[in-house]
């Protein structure tokens, strides 16, 4: 595990981590609900819950922790905030698409879809900003990539 900040500093650091988790989770919820298409993780996510019966938040958080197993062999160390990635994301997707429904006119789900979009912008800029760890796909990359694989040939495979 990578060593924590100082108390002060991490004080300061979890609630942008926390706000741009929530940022992505309220993103993705978005963007289901708009049913015009989603990130290719997503993609994956939503047709797991859909073959399973199991919640896309719920599908989400498997997935991070499956793929949190891929690092061991590539010695990767995880932070607190990688594993605040694998909770809060599915947890926010979850609650959210509890309460948001989907918009009746096409016009309503293009605006979901751009909110959600949007919502990675200033979502990444927290949580990456706060330096707490990778999460679980970016780790599983920046891992393979230091042992000497080729970035745009392990981008495309992830």
């Amino acid at each position: 595990m990578l060593p924590l900040p100082p108390a002060d500093e991490l004080l300061r650091r979890v609630p942008r981590v926390l706000g741009g988790l929530g940022l992505f989770g309220l993103g993705i919820a978005l963007m289901v609900r708009a049913d015009l298409g989603l990130a290719p993780w997503d993609v994956l996510h939503q047709g797991v819950a859909t073959h399973t019966g199991v919640a896309i938040g719920t599908v989400t958080i498997l997935t991070g922790l499956a793929v949190l197993l891929l690092w061991i062999p590539i010695g990767e160390r995880l932070g607190l905030g990688t594993l605040l990635n694998v909770l809060v994301i599915g947890l926010v997707v979850n609650g959210a698409l509890t309460v948001i429904s989907t918009p009746a006119s096409l016009p309503g789900r293009l605006a979901f879809l751009a909110l959600g979009v949007f919502a990675f912008g200033p979502g990444s800029g927290l949580y990456i900003g706060a330096g707490l760890g990778p999460g679980p796909r970016d780790g599983l990359m920046t891992g393979l990539v230091r042992r000497g694989r080729s970035l745009p040939v392990v981008r495309t495979g992830i």
